[in-house]
């Protein structure tokens, strides 16, 4: 016990140190939203800092491309290394905030079986929702029955929040792209 305690008194300043620097310009945790995730737990975007993310937006009740979507990060993150895949979260955020309720995600999750961690499904207000896109370069809009016409594609965010990569192969493994999240994690 000693020993972490000690371990935490050391590491301690350079996480103080780490939250306390400024964000990069480009980084996506610049942009102030609120989500809230599958579990009912809110935090802010800019709280993911310091890790890989994968990043995609779905919602759940699509039944053609957005389990696609599901599975392609599930594929990407399979296709890593063990200590790869230890060093890097998977974060899908909702289009329909109206319906993909905490109960809606939680109940997807579970029926996907996408474990926490690495997988955050959430949520954030309309407004926000919207920003969010804009920001990450995705495309939606709502259409009069309820679905969505949406883009489709993974994101690669580094430690820091900045896109650094993206694929729009959704339904089968992007090859490429797995070694661009390998060079990531690698230098993370």
């Amino acid at each position: 016990m000693r020993r972490l305690t000690m371990l935490f008194a050391l590491l301690l300043p350079f996480a103080v140190a780490h939250a306390a620097q400024p964000l990069p310009g480009d980084s996506v945790y610049n942009l102030k939203v609120q989500l809230t995730d599958q579990d009912g737990k809110q935090q802010p975007l800019a709280a993911r800092r310091g890790r890989p993310q994968l990043v995609s937006m779905f919602y759940s009740s699509c039944q053609m491309v957005c389990p696609m979507i599901v599975d392609s990060m599930r594929a990407t993150y399979k296709a890593l290394p063990p200590a790869g895949q230890g060093r890097l979260d998977l974060l899908a955020v909702s289009f329909d905030p109206a319906r993909d309720s905490v109960a809606a995600l939680k109940a997807y999750a579970q029926k996907r079986k996408l474990e926490t961690p690495p997988w955050t499904l959430a949520r954030t207000d309309a407004a926000q929702t919207r920003q969010l896109s804009g920001v990450l370069g995705l495309q939606f809009r709502q259409l009069p029955d309820g679905e969505f016409n949406h883009s489709s594609e993974l994101i690669l965010l580094d430690a820091e929040g900045r896109i650094v990569a993206r694929t729009s192969r959704i339904g089968r493994l992007d090859p490429a792209f797995v070694e661009q999240v390998k060079r990531v994690l690698a230098g993370s």
